[in-house]
């Protein structure tokens, strides 16, 4: 399998190729990217897949190939914010906008999503959670290469509007939807994690230039996963054909 260091270099090319440094408007920072990682926490994400889900933005944010890919765009830096979110009346930023540059900047963001209240949620409604990250793009500051929301979840959504017309709406906003599904085995007391979780990311929630998915089937994978999506997603390569870029099994 090639390591994610590779990836890092070959990905880097990809993007000096594909874009040039962003000019800031006014007084707006200019970054290479300005990122929203959505992370679900409705009720079918119990108490140990929440603190996955957290600790696995924790380690990726203080990995040096999270900073290695930063570091490779034009501008050499990019603002990211973390938003948890659940039904349609349940979003919560968490940690605001911050520009990241190096390991000592990403290690303080990590550090406030570690410190963080955590509040479960309860229903689910993707499309809620992507209305809310849209407007996060809105007068914050920056002015980015590209916007991307990096949403991730461990089911459909089953409140709001549909899903399909919240990506949508993002896409003409020119921002990229990338997803994470997690398929992770239940107990058997809780309904079972749809078996087209991985088609339904794919068909209904990502969109955009460059967009794709992640499958991740179990926790152990999480961390590692979510590091291959942030290289990914921040360093900007063009993508092989397909939209599925999860790791392969091991």
């Amino acid at each position: 399998m090639t390591s994610l260091r590779s990836l890092a270099a070959a990905v880097s090319a990809g993007a000096a190729l594909m874009c040039g440094p962003a000019i800031a408007a006014d007084d707006d920072i200019a970054v290479d990217l300005a990122l929203v990682m959505a992370v679900d926490v409705s009720l079918s994400i119990d108490e140990k897949e929440a603190s996955i889900q957290r600790n696995g933005y924790v380690h990726a944010l203080k990995d040096k190939r999270v900073t290695e890919a930063i570091r490779s765009g034009p501008i050499g830096k990019i603002a990211i914010t973390y938003v948890e979110w659940s039904s349609v009346y349940h979003q919560v930023q968490v940690v605001p906008w911050h520009v990241i540059s190096d390991a000592k900047s990403a290690a303080a963001f990590a550090d406030e999503i570690s410190k963080a209240p955590m509040k479960p949620g309860s229903t689910t409604s993707i499309s809620a959670g992507l209305d809310f990250s849209v407007k996060l793009f809105d007068k914050n500051g920056y002015d980015p290469s590209r916007r991307v929301i990096d949403i991730s979840g461990d089911g459909y959504s089953d409140y709001g509007r549909p899903v399909k017309d919240a990506r949508d709406d993002a896409v003409k906003k020119g921002v990229t939807v990338n997803g994470l599904a997690m398929m992770f085995e239940r107990p058997k007391w809780k309904q079972e994690v749809p078996e087209d979780l991985d088609r339904y990311y794919n068909e209904q929630v990502i969109g955009g230039p460059g967009a794709f998915f992640v499958t991740v089937r179990t926790p152990n994978d999480f961390s590692q996963s979510l590091l291959h999506k942030l290289v990914l997603e921040i360093a900007a390569a063009p993508k092989p054909a397909g939209r599925d870029m999860s790791l392969p099994a091991e």
